[in-house]
């Protein structure tokens, strides 16, 4: 069994050599991503891809992403005409990609996808529309077997907090 404590070492594959004062080098983990970064850990394009930035990574702990909310995405078309309000489901599966770079990234597990499987104790505490930007933290609670992992997940929307719960992933061939 793979505790938090195993999985939180350093990602070298997300790292670059940073100059010291001694002026040996030295490994800084990369503690933030673009969108071009996100899709190259990460297989969600357009219309599914619903993280825009990485702002804070703590590799096998935590990863807090961006998702910028725009009138033009194609759910508010139906979810509601005149009153255009995001999914839930989605504002849940924009947290769970915010947890797949975290998963993906887990120093000795092999590589392979992180499937989204369950989710427990999720809340929704006000609606997100266009114009909001929100903020999705994501922290590792565990990961089981190098298989199986869970991840506490909150979103919020101007400091409120927009839901909340636990979300269950799985590691497929």
């Amino acid at each position: 069994m793979s505790t938090l404590t195993e999985v939180n070492t350093l990602n070298t594959a997300n790292s670059e050599s940073v100059p010291t004062e001694n002026g040996k080098d030295s490994l800084a983990v990369k503690s933030t991503f673009t969108l071009e970064e996100i899709h190259k850990i990460l297989p969600h394009r357009y219309p599914f891809a619903l993280v825009d930035k990485i702002v804070d990574y703590v590799p096998g702990v935590r990863a807090v992403g961006i998702k910028n909310v725009t009138f033009n995405e194609p759910h508010f078309q139906g979810h509601f005409p005149g009153r255009p309000i995001m999914p839930g489901v989605l504002i849940v599966e924009a947290m769970a990609q915010v947890g797949g770079i975290v998963l993906a990234q887990l120093p000795d597990i092999e590589q392979g996808l992180w499937m989204f499987t369950g989710i427990d104790k999720v809340k929704f505490r006000r609606q997100v529309v266009p114009g909001d930007q929100l903020l999705m933290t994501l922290e590792l609670l565990w990961v089981k077997r190098r298989r199986f992992g869970k991840m506490q997940a909150i979103a919020e929307v101007d400091g409120q907090k927009v839901c909340e719960g636990e979300l269950t992933f799985s590691m497929v061939d």
